[in-house]
């Protein structure tokens, strides 16, 4: 089942250099693993509540394939130069599939209340 990081960020005003070299180098992090960008640093329009940040979203083929990706070698190598600068949280969550039935699932969470 496809599965996505998110990440919301926080930039400052002024992107350190290295914030640039992380930009240059992280899609080659992501190839072995099937990532691929879905958003990236769009502008959010804001709805409801708040958002503080930029939004990232990544797709993988399956939740292994982004746990394996967020540990490798490479991709820790170059997080330092993001998060020591741009602070954020990032989660790792499976998709919900194409057969996702919302009433179903509205009445499976009743029936457990």
């Amino acid at each position: 089942m496809t599965a996505y990081g998110l990440a919301d960020l926080r930039p400052p005003a002024v992107l350190h250099e290295d914030v640039f070299r992380y930009l240059e180098r992280i899609q080659a992090t992501l190839d072995p693993y099937g990532g691929k960008f879905v958003v990236h640093g769009s502008p959010v329009e804001v709805v409801e509540g708040e958002w503080p940040g930029s939004l990232v979203v990544i797709e993988f083929p399956d939740l292994d394939a982004a746990r394996e990706w967020y540990g490798s070698a490479a991709y820790q190598e170059i997080l330092p130069l993001r998060a020591d600068h741009i602070p954020g949280d990032l989660v790792l969550v499976d998709g919900c599939g194409p057969d996702h039935d919302s009433a179903a699932l509205g009445a499976a969470l009743r029936a457990m209340a």
